[in-house]
């Protein structure tokens, strides 16, 4: 079965997760994806390189320099996930690249961006969070900033919007046979997915109020999580009148009893009502009486629980690839396509034994030893 992205080739230099995700997700459509591992003493149990293969190259050789380069002369994307300078200082910048292989998709994955006061500065998802202003909006009132593990800078406002970008640059190549630099840096990333929520507060609509005690930031009773008998959660976000009622129903209260659904300052008494109620039945019970229902009543069930993430979103014709399952598998054999990369790549039988003696290349069959 074709996949979207078959005939993509992509070199994606090893880091962190980011620039990592950006890579899985175009591997998981089909992209021949190579990782660039500086060694093979890493650890090869990563499953974000899923559908990926491996060439362990030494970036500190100028052997290996050149062979990278050679490499990216027939590839279609390369990815980089280091801060600002690092690339140009190896002699593999944009320029540079860009100069042997005119059609080239460079995309950098950043923290801070390119340039600016942050930008040579180390960070993490919280960081860039909070620089972007978005950590500013999430968390319970009267209670410090919540972030939601790395899930929203590093895999939505980084990897997620990097991946975007090549396709889009990509579809730029058809027209003008060109390529271009991508510059995806986390910040600006999330910082673009929470522009409703900017857009709104500005517009004066919603999310005006303190943070923590809006219709959907945990201010409002129908739109929380309540603990259950058993000690687990039921999600609710009944936002809409009808769905509101239904809820109420379900809940055996009778409307009529209660201020009505935007009556702020009734809120803080509902949601006591509401908690008092959910700790009656057990997640079960609680499934049972609302599954089905338009009330927007869901139980919080486990992640870990759940089957591996397919990818997404779902193609009729041309759907992604299966993913690895975890579970006592090894996701990538570090450096184990090695010889196999470069003679797809052109380099001869000799000239992959002159980089293993010059300590620029290393993999199974080839150097079983770090480099």
């Amino acid at each position: 079965m074709s996949t979207p992205l078959a005939g993509l080739k992509v070199i994606e230099i090893a880091g962190l997760a980011p620039a990592p995700f950006a890579g899985k997700i175009l591997a998981d459509f089909g992209a021949d994806v190579i990782r660039v591992d500086r060694s093979t003493s890493v650890m090869n149990l990563d499953v974000l390189a899923n559908n990926k293969r491996s060439i362990a190259i030494n970036l500190k050789s100028p052997a290996g320099i050149e062979a990278l380069i050679r490499l990216t002369e027939k590839a279609d994307v390369v990815i980089e996930p280091f801060r600002p300078g690092v690339m140009e200082r190896l002699g593999l910048g944009p320029d540079v690249l860009l100069a042997r292989n005119p059609g080239l998709i460079y995309a950098r994955m950043t923290g801070f961006g390119q340039t600016g006061h942050y930008a040579k500065m180390a960070g993490h998802d919280i960081n860039y969070l909070a620089i972007s202003g978005v950590l500013s909006t999430l968390g319970k009132h009267d209670d410090k900033p919540a972030f939601p593990i790395n899930l929203l800078a590093d895999f939505a406002g980084g990897g997620l919007m990097c991946a975007m970008g090549v396709l889009l640059a990509l579809q730029e190549r058809f027209k003008s046979g060109k390529g271009q630099v991508v510059d995806a840096a986390m910040i600006e990333g999330v910082n673009y997915i929470g522009s409703f929520v900017y857009n709104m507060n500005k517009a004066g609509a919603l999310f005006q109020t303190p943070r923590g005690t809006g219709q959907l930031d945990g201010g409002a009773p129908f739109y929380d999580t309540y603990k259950t008998k058993d000690g687990k959660y039921m999600a609710v976000g009944a936002i809409e009148t009808e769905f509101y009622k239904q809820m109420i129903t379900l809940l055996g209260l009778d409307e009529d009893k209660l201020p009505e659904q935007n009556d702020v300052a009734s809120w803080p008494k509902m949601k006591e009502l509401f908690t008092n109620i959910f700790l009656q039945k057990t997640l079960d019970e609680w499934v049972k009486v609302f599954d089905l229902t338009d009330a927007c009543v869901t139980p919080v069930l486990d992640y870990y629980s759940m089957p591996t993430p397919p990818a997404a979103p779902r193609l009729s014709r041309t759907p992604g690839l299966a993913t690895a399952k975890v579970d006592g598998e090894i996701f990538l054999d570090v450096g184990g396509e090695t010889a196999q990369i470069l003679a797809e790549a052109g380099f001869s039988e000799k000239e992959v034994q002159d980089l293993v003696a010059k300590k620029a290349i290393a993999g199974v069959g080839l150097e079983k030893a770090s480099l």
